[in-house]
């Protein structure tokens, strides 16, 4: 059902550009326009160059950051500070890791996947399935930087399910005892590995493994979008070919939907236009939820807010809970979903969703125009989440459970798509480790 296609990836030299750590950067759309300066300076061979270049005043068609980035891409694979790989392979990829908010004294976690190119299928045929909705926006930029570039930079995220860990295993056993290409510590302390595996026989029984396995996009739906858009193009302008060419695939990090080291984080929202009193916010909700308080003082702010969260997390297990602060209150609050309320086994996968729940039956009552809605804000971080409303950034906070990797399948299949900001899959896959050059 899906077809992975091992391919000549172009990897930085580290003899010309130095320490690995010093060129890669995170996927371009968590970078802000700090993290992006900072980026350009720290290196002048870091891949934000080419994923995310600076724009310039007296920018014009034929002089912008796309165009720079696919001068400086030439410049790069002619001076040997990029080099294009002799064989095909498929490259296993590893990071140790621990998830937002652990203590050190907390066992990290190990994510392994294996980066590939894969065949565009289209989004209906029933191969690759996406989970999200797209924003024109982010697809028009990302189409320009392809246009002239003709390279994925950053791979898109996407599972696939393989209880038997046989594909894991396959590229486990080729690596083991060889040296990683990369090992190095990430800005965020992860440790990044990465092994090129190029022997034919392994190739084809990995490749064979996965055709019959659909793929659920977990990030980078607006590059896959893009990818798409691009293969049109480049049909058109090719006219009758034979063949697969260089832009029917793109770049993917494929990791099992099993695997223990997946971790997905919830989206909390932050409101930043005025709510109703808390009062009128249990009258408004009362009837659906069950309102649990955690009170404090400035000195049992950190207990009591420690008790809300292993409460949200705790009875998050068995249903519907979500969590609430108020800018200019001192209280943390639980609200349970009743069992009249919840969605009956036969509602549709997206309906059954915390995040479609926290959107129909709070955020409409509390945010209830379009307006209102748009000026909310995003974060995958508890505390972060809460401290925006207590100290003003935000008038109110809204904490969810993640959601779950079952869950996101099941309504990937069932052809829905999920609510807007409704996941967030970590840690995220850094750009520059691989380069996909299409070329003809």
């Amino acid at each position: 059902m899906s077809q992975i296609l091992p391919f000549h990836g172009t990897l930085y030299d580290t003899t010309v550009v130095g320490d690995i750590q010093h060129v890669v950067a995170p996927p371009y759309d968590i970078i802000d326009a700090a993290g992006q300066q900072a980026l350009h300076e720290r290196s002048p061979y870091n891949i934000i160059r080419l994923e995310l270049g600076l724009d310039r005043s007296g920018d014009s068609p034929s002089d912008n950051r796309y165009t720079r980035a696919a001068a400086t891409l030439r410049d790069w694979i002619k001076t040997g500070a990029l080099t294009r790989e002799r064989q095909p392979a498929v490259y296993y990829h590893t990071i140790e890791y621990r998830p937002p908010g652990s203590s050190p004294n907390v066992p990290t976690k190990l994510l392994r996947g294996f980066l590939a190119a894969v065949k565009l299928e289209a989004l209906d045929s029933g191969h690759i399935y996406p989970h999200e909705n797209t924003r024109a926006a982010a697809k028009t930029d990302r189409l320009n930087l392809i246009e002239a570039c003709g390279a994925n930079f950053s791979p898109i995220w996407s599972l696939y399910s393989d209880p038997q860990g046989v594909v894991l295993g396959l590229l486990e056993t080729e690596t083991k005892g060889t040296p990683a290409r990369y090992d190095f510590q990430d800005d965020a302390g992860f440790r990044e590995q990465l092994w090129a595996v190029t022997e034919p026989a392994v190739l084809d029984r990995i490749v064979d493994a996965m055709r019959s396995k659909p793929l659920f996009i977990a990030d980078g739906h607006h590059r896959y979008e893009t990818a798409l858009n691009y293969q049109t193009t480049r049909r058109r302008q090719a006219g009758a070919s034979t063949g697969l060419q260089p832009y029917d695939a793109v770049l993917m990090l494929l990791a099992p939907l099993e695997d223990p080291g997946l971790t997905v984080l919830p989206t909390h929202r932050v409101t930043t236009t005025p709510l109703p009193s808390y009062e009128r916010i249990t009258s408004l909700l009362g009837d659906a939820f069950d309102f649990q308080e955690f009170p404090y003082t400035a000195s049992t702010e950190g207990t009591a807010r420690t008790q809300f969260i292993t409460a949200l997390r705790t009875s998050g297990r068995t249903a519907p809970v979500f969590g609430m602060a108020l800018n200019g209150d001192t209280r943390y609050i639980t609200l349970t979903l009743k069992p009249t309320h919840r969605p009956s086994a036969q509602a549709s996968p997206r309906t059954k969703l915390d995040v479609s729940l926290l959107q129909h039956l709070i955020i409409t009552k509390l945010c209830p125009t379009q307006q209102e809605q748009e000026a909310i804000l995003y974060t995958k971080d508890d505390h972060e989440a809460l401290n925006w409303a207590t100290r003003g950034t935000g008038t109110g906070a809204l904490l969810l459970n993640a959601t779950k990797v079952g869950e996101i399948q099941a309504v990937a299949t069932a052809g829905e798509r999920m609510p807007h900001k409704s996941t967030y899959f970590f840690p995220k896959p850094l750009t520059g480790l691989v380069i996909n050059v299409m070329q003809g």
